[in-house]
């Protein structure tokens, strides 16, 4: 294909006597389409080679719960995409992890919307047959004997019939919808890597669950590269957490001096002890103070408001704390997010940082 560019982007054809502009020269000719810098780029091959023995309707079912359900893997792409927005700028480390982390829980969406689809076999071209020769009652009430177990298993889901035809519906496997309500993003990264841990933890053993319900090699191949993935990136979250010092606990406010490190045996009869209610535990500072008859201590001192205090910090010195903390965080942020124009990306993007002025 005859074809000149020139530095500014315009393409020539001089087999059709055309001028195309690109904008940058990250875009190339179609003899070079892999080459091509988007921001969002589907590459055909799954991330891992999704494969299934035999349709299995009911299993489809079971996973829909890791397809749109509030622990499966849209709800964690999506989670992880609306985090990184408040951390661009502040904080193009974990913007940059955010992004990479929830960019791979979309490829994870595809390998288990491709797994259900595999699962469901044959339904939508029976689905369809039926309702040219007979409507789809008839084809489950006895119109044909050939559609027999496969199809009679897949309306233990019927959304499968009268919403997607054969493919996967954005809900768990009690029909119920996604929802934006499964997101959490608060905007602290102290508090959004520990919703992002608890988030990887429950997928995991979602997961886990899942491999006692099919006997597909295939199935439970992909199930446990899934499973590992979740492993991967709690500990990627909990390194990131890591690093910001200090991290606990989550926020800038530290607490009343009285009740931190306070815990009330909120039960009766015998009373299990051990490092989340005695000795040191997991203060650096201080020790658990444990209130034995919680009731009695609420009546003595007027409804806590005389409760002694248990940490070793006063309130004096925990809300000097806390205004340091909140300084240091208001710097990290003001420092970084200009109060006029501002821009998001540089072009090309060769930094970490957002350009911050807009040019």
């Amino acid at each position: 294909m005859g074809a000149n560019r020139d530095e500014c982007g315009v393409i020539e054809d001089q087999a059709n006597d055309e001028v195309i502009y690109k904008p940058t020269t990250t875009y190339f000719l179609a003899e070079n389409p892999q080459e091509f810098d988007l921001m969002f780029h589907h590459v055909k091959e799954l991330q891992f080679n999704a494969r299934v023995e035999k349709p299995d309707p009911k299993f489809a079912r079971l996973l829909l719960e890791q397809f749109g359900g509030g622990n499966g893997e849209l709800k964690a792409a999506m989670q992880y995409f609306v985090q990184a927005f408040s951390a661009r700028q502040p904080y193009p480390k974990l913007y940059d992890m955010l992004m990479d982390i929830a960019a791979e829980e979309f490829s994870h969406l595809e390998i288990v919307g491709a797994t259900i689809t595999m699962l469901l076999g044959p339904v939508n071209s029976e689905l369809k047959q039926a309702f040219e020769n007979s409507g789809l009652k008839e084809m489950v009430t006895g119109g044909s004997a050939a559609r027999d177990a496969l199809v009679h298993q897949a309306l233990m889901n019927p959304q499968f019939f009268v919403l997607s035809g054969g493919g996967p519906t954005v809900t768990d496997s009690n029909g119920n919808p996604w929802s934006g309500a499964f997101v959490n993003a608060n905007g602290d990264p102290t508090v959004d890597l520990r919703s992002n841990i608890a988030a990887e933890s429950r997928a995991k053993i979602v997961y886990e669950y899942l491999l006692q319900f099919t006997d597909d090699e295939y199935v439970q191949e992909s199930l446990r590269f899934l499973m590992t993935r979740e492993i991967s990136h709690f500990q990627m979250f909990a390194a990131h957490l890591e690093q910001i010092q200090p991290n606990f606990p989550p926020g800038v406010l530290q607490g009343d001096a009285r009740f931190t490190h306070t815990y009330f045996n909120m039960s009766n009869g015998a009373s299990a002890r051990g490092p989340w209610n005695q000795g040191q535990g997991p203060w650096s500072q201080g020790e658990w103070t444990y209130v034995a008859d919680p009731i009695e201590t609420v009546r003595s001192t007027n409804g806590l408001t005389e409760f002694q205090q248990t940490a070793p910090m006063s309130n004096q010195q925990l809300d000097e704390v806390g205004k340091q903390l909140g300084k240091q965080r208001y710097n990290e942020i003001s420092k970084a997010v200009p109060k006029s124009t501002n821009q998001w990306s540089s072009y090309p993007q060769t930094e970490l940082e957002s350009p911050r002025k807009a040019s």
